[in-house]
């Protein structure tokens, strides 16, 4: 089986290299890059260009919002969708919108002063456990792949985000095999709306990853690699609210 894994804000196959000696074992996987690409859209375009003819997709956090397009636009090619630390809905109207929009621009304000590698320093404070912050080899993972990209892609990513388009009615479509996952302290993307894309899904699995943030695959490569394995190979998955404690 194919399997594309799509990473997330400014990640790159840094995000799911610990998780890849597990899905090797049953998929062909490989790891697309959004390169310059500055909406939603045009990055499952770019995804889909160069993907196989049928694959399984996960995505983590932004790569879930790019999986539910590639899903809008290529039903037939998906075989399965896993969703990771993600979301379905569109940036809410109002104040928490604007807050959303004020604290993103924040974060792209000190990467253009400081550059981005002060900017993950305050950006990956909330983004894992607390327990994970004394944990230098995980902390200078993510900052060194933060560093890689540069202010003018994190803002086309920026500018992604903050337009993107409600999934719901994509997530009630689904019927391949799906499964739905996030760290229990995942405080960005929360377990209550992992819920709600999971019961939008009939028969996909619900997994929360407990001592774990929104950096599921580089935090609990282990288990998040179990539940990927399972999900490719189960023929018929659980019900939606048979929620799955990982440990």
């Amino acid at each position: 089986m194919n399997l594309l894994l799509l990473p997330g804000l400014l990640c790159d196959r840094a995000a799911w290299a610990p998780v890849l000696p597990h899905v090797q074992r049953v998929a062909d996987c490989s790891i697309p890059d959004y390169a310059d690409e500055t909406s939603l859209g045009a990055m499952a375009e770019r995804v889909l260009a160069s993907a196989p003819p049928t694959f399984a997709v996960a995505g983590h956090s932004m790569g879930g919002r790019v999986a539910l397009e590639i899903v809008r636009r290529a039903p037939g090619r998906v075989e399965r969708l896993a969703l990771l630390d993600t979301s379905c809905r569109a940036r809410p109207p109002g104040a928490a919108g604007d807050g959303e929009r004020a604290g993103r621009l924040a974060l792209l304000a000190l990467a253009r002063e400081r550059g981005m590698r002060a900017m993950a320093r305050a950006w990956v404070q909330p983004m894992v456990h607390p327990e994970r912050l004394a944990d230098a080899a995980l902390i200078e993972a993510i900052l060194d792949m933060f560093a890689r990209r540069t202010p003018v892609q994190f803002a086309g990513q920026i500018e992604a985000l903050l337009a993107r388009p409600d999934a719901t009615g994509t997530l009630r479509a689904i019927t391949c095999p799906a499964l739905v996952l996030c760290g229990h302290e995942d405080g960005w993307t929360t377990p209550p709306q992992h819920e709600e894309m999971a019961a939008l899904m009939p028969g996909s699995r619900l997994a929360i990853l407990e001592h774990c943030g929104h950096m599921a695959p580089m935090e609990r490569p282990d288990a998040v690699g179990a539940a990927l394995v399972e999900w490719l190979r189960a023929k018929r998955l659980a019900d939606a609210k048979d929620v799955q404690f990982a440990r």
